[in-house]
């Protein structure tokens, strides 16, 4: 049997007496939107992370536009971002009419906070930063930037549930957290789902509205708003899954370690973790210079990986009218033709680990 870059199934066996007890639960409940299970799990997850607020809503990308759209960022206003982000990233700034101004990241694949401040100009409103993989960003940096030039700060920690800067949970360091609870995930639903942390209980109010039609009271609609609402299936398995989550963290960061133990290839540059941010391992990303023939290698194995994320959002396509070209994020571009996620998974096996890091020190 072919070993998976990822399998979800694994996740669901572990704790399947509990999942479909709350399912059912849900299901006989005859309350399917908006009820107990969101509302608890808001409760649970804003706990969890240590923020006075959560808001669930219905995947990540509506957490990203929403923020700045409750935010009051748009046209005519720019947005720092990294450079070697996953394009909706770059879609919560865009779909709001606001212009995206890329930053390179640094070894950590994590935009690099010493090249943030050149690029701040009168029209800047806002930085989003990106813990990507799972990594926590260096947010002190970012954090005084922010105060230094009056500037919102937006995190999106679709990556990165529980990781930390300096003992302080990604998403409680802005003015919103991003959260998408896209199966996958390391804190993953069983279909799409997404919430906002927020200390602002003004914004926290905001974001119920604009999740909700724009309304306050049934019929009643302040604004033009969306129909984002994380529903209660999925809330209730995500609050069974909450109560597993060190578990499940500690299992990852064992899996990492043992990687960067054994993994012994000169061929391959192996993830860092910067001090005072932990990493929570949504995946293992290694680089290699011949990707596509270790790709191929690896298939031919039975091995699957995947490429996080093979075109950066500024040479993409959907981004053309902002006029780059090759060339002009070196770093961001040398990431996206080296990077490769390897096997990482909740229920990887010690055999199926053995087998990826054998194949790897053999190539």
């Amino acid at each position: 049997m072919k070993i998976m870059p990822n399998r979800l199934d694994l996740g669901f066996f572990k704790y399947q007496e509990e999942f479909e007890a709350k399912a059912l639960e849900v299901l006989r409940s005859g309350w399917y939107v908006l009820g107990k299970e969101v509302s608890s799990f808001e409760e649970e997850f804003a706990a969890y992370v240590g923020a006075k607020h959560c808001v669930g809503l219905a995947n990540g990308l509506d957490a990203l536009w929403l923020s700045f759209r409750v935010l009051g960022i748009g046209a005519g206003d720019e947005v720092i971002v990294p450079a070697n982000t996953y394009i909706a990233s770059v879609m919560g700034i865009t779909i709001n009419g606001a212009t995206p101004v890329f930053v390179e990241p640094d070894e950590f694949y994590n935009i690099d906070p010493a090249k943030i401040e050149e690029k701040i100009t009168d029209k800047t409103k806002a930085i989003l930063v990106v813990h990507l993989y799972g990594q926590a960003c260096k947010m002190d940096m970012v954090t005084a930037l922010c105060k230094k030039y009056d500037l919102r700060l937006v995190e999106d920690c679709a990556q990165s549930h529980g990781a930390t800067f300096n003992g302080k949970m990604t998403g409680t360091f802005g003015d919103f957290g991003c959260f998408s609870f896209y199966p996958s995930k390391n804190l993953g639903c069983y279909g799409d789902g997404g919430a906002i942390v927020t200390d602002s209980e003004e914004l926290a109010a905001a974001m119920k509205m604009y999740r909700n039609y724009g309304s306050e009271k049934r019929y009643y609609n302040k604004v033009v708003g969306a129909n984002s609402r994380l529903d209660e299936l999925q809330a209730g398995l995500l609050r069974v899954k909450l109560t597993h989550m060190q578990e499940l963290t500690d299992e990852r960061t064992a899996l990492a370690e043992r990687y960067h133990a054994e993994l012994k290839n000169p061929k391959l540059v192996l993830p860092k973790t910067r001090e005072g941010c932990t990493h929570v391992w949504h995946q293992y990303v290694i680089r290699c210079e011949e990707r596509d023939r270790l790709i191929s290698y690896l298939d031919e194995k039975g091995i699957g990986t995947i490429i996080h994320y093979p075109i950066p959002p500024h040479l993409s396509e959907a981004y053309a009218y902002l006029g780059f070209h090759e060339g002009d994020f070196p770093i961001t571009e040398c990431y996206a033709n080296t990077v490769l996620s390897i096997p990482m998974y909740n229920g990887m096996t010690e055999a199926d680990q053995s087998a990826v890091i054998q194949a790897l020190n053999a190539f």
